[in-house]
């Protein structure tokens, strides 16, 4: 049987079981688990030699934390990450996950209507590591990642997009024009409606589903190689 693709609804309730006594994890634990996924995946796909400098856009919400923990982790696999953060989250979480990266010494780009900082970090990144927006985006995309968006596209730089590429309707695809076109996906959980079309390389991350959910949502998930936290969806 072939993976399941997740709606909006069906992926919000199994995130709230995955924290409640059903899962029994924390939100810092799915977190880690996914932000390790999604840096082992742009490592795969991006050697280090060749693709040194990553540029970890961050948007507010859990997503742009996932972000925040794969910069950590791109650092300790020897990469040079910059985070770029067009609004930054405000949760306690956030700023701890935060504090982590400062502690790495990753340089992070300050917030500004000024776009002349974006542009330079773009012009000496080699990669784009997108955790902007998540499933739970809903469109039309405001102020500041209406100028973020664009800018990132005219790069031409590879991106790797986090869940959904940032812009995507969820269930939809890319309907808003200004959506990222990205070039590796990385699913949670379970790879989302929205992407059914997406025609890069696609992977699976978040290795932490137990089996009583899997089995509950009849997810057919297929099995991860050895140690890894990611294995590639092929069609």
């Amino acid at each position: 049987m072939s993976i399941k693709y997740l709606t909006a609804k069906l992926a919000q309730q199994i995130d709230e079981e995955l924290m409640n006594q059903a899962g029994a994890f924390s939100i810092d634990q799915l977190m880690e688990l996914a932000g390790l996924a999604c840096a082992q995946a742009l490592a795969r796909v991006y050697d280090k030699k060749m693709y040194p400098n990553v540029l970890v856009c961050c948007g507010p919400g859990n997503q742009g934390g996932d972000g925040l923990v794969a910069a950590r982790h791109l650092g300790m696999f020897g990469y040079t990450p910059t985070i770029f953060m067009p609004k930054p989250g405000s949760k306690e979480i956030y700023q701890r996950l935060k504090s982590q990266c400062d502690n790495m010494k990753i340089k992070t780009i300050p917030p500004s209507e000024d776009t002349s900082l974006l542009r330079d970090a773009l012009s000496s990144s080699n990669v784009i590591l997108d955790a902007i927006f998540g499933f739970s985006f809903k469109g039309p995309i405001r102020a500041p990642f209406d100028t973020t968006l664009p800018l990132l596209t005219d790069s031409h730089l590879p991106i790797v997009s986090v869940d959904i590429p940032s812009g995507w309707d969820v269930e939809e695809g890319k309907i808003e024009r200004i959506g990222l076109q990205s070039d590796v996906l990385v699913s949670l959980t379970a790879p989302k409606l929205g992407v059914r079309s997406f025609n890069g390389r696609h992977f699976l991350g978040g290795r932490f589903i137990p089996k009583t959910l899997e089995e509950k949502y009849q997810l057919n998930l297929p099995e991860y190689p050895g140690s890894d936290q990611i294995v590639e969806l092929k069609e």
